[in-house]
């Protein structure tokens, strides 16, 4: 079974404690909605569990394996999205899907077919020989998303996969998470609420690098009175913003 587990996960950069003893579980199955105001700790907690950054304290495992011990296996069955658009803005989009295939080690018959797949799952047709750097927001995103799927990983984990598209860009991507979900862990770290009830099945929301609620998308409403997701959410980062 493929999951990932976040155990007391603490981060501090100089004085400043970004991450303060932060503990989840995702399983198989469930698409985790990571939220939080701006400088929240999000996307430092989603950098300590690709092993992009080391914590001053906790773990993290995934598919059994501790990412600062096993940082090249753990690895292999990420694919990470991150925040901002992919490096190489000189490459053309298939020479940096390629290269993306080399690094990830596919062999020739798989890379073909998961070029071909991916390449129609994210809708890149029409700009494949453009360099990435003439490319729009969107579609730099849309190569972002490209790369972290290419090797068809059994844990996903993406910082705003829907960042810079348009309404119907944003519902195919929705899509196709929703797509992918059965067989994977999918974490979406998002300031769009409206992505928690299109396509998680729960959230977690951390406000000062604490963790401040983790349920359903039903059960967060039910923190408000309007039974409104913003209104929960303000609710709860006003409250940990003030504790």
């Amino acid at each position: 079974m493929n999951r990932i587990e976040v155990d007391d996960l603490h981060k501090r950069f100089g004085h400043i404690h970004a991450v303060q003893g932060v503990s989840f579980t995702v399983e198989q199955g469930e698409v985790l909605g990571f939220l939080g105001p701006n400088g929240a700790g999000k996307s430092t907690t989603m950098k300590m569990i690709t092993g992009y950054l080391e914590p001053n304290h906790g773990a993290v495992r995934v598919q059994g394996l501790d990412v600062q011990k096993h940082p090249v296996a753990v690895k292999r069955n990420l694919g990470y999205l991150p925040e901002g658009a992919p490096h190489y803005g000189e490459m053309r989009v298939l020479d940096f899907l390629e290269f993306i295939a080399d690094v990830r080690m596919l062999g020739k018959v798989e890379r073909r077919q998961r070029l071909q797949q991916v390449v129609e799952e994210v809708h890149l047709e029409a700009v494949l020989y453009q360099s990435i750097e003439t490319l729009s927001k969107g579609y730099k995103r849309r190569v972002g998303l490209a790369q972290a799927i290419l090797h068809d990983p059994p844990v996903l984990i993406m910082d705003e996969p829907t960042d810079g598209l348009d309404p119907n860009q944003k519902n195919e991507v929705r899509a196709l998470i929703k797509k992918m979900a059965a067989e994977k862990v999918i974490v979406i770290s998002t300031h769009i609420l409206e992505e928690v009830d299109a396509v998680c099945s729960r959230a977690i929301i951390i406000s000062d690098g604490e963790l401040m609620f983790d349920g359903t998308p039903a059960e967060l409403c039910s923190k408000s009175e309007r039974n409104d997701i913003d209104h929960a959410f303000r609710l709860l980062t006003t409250r940990g913003a003030n504790s």
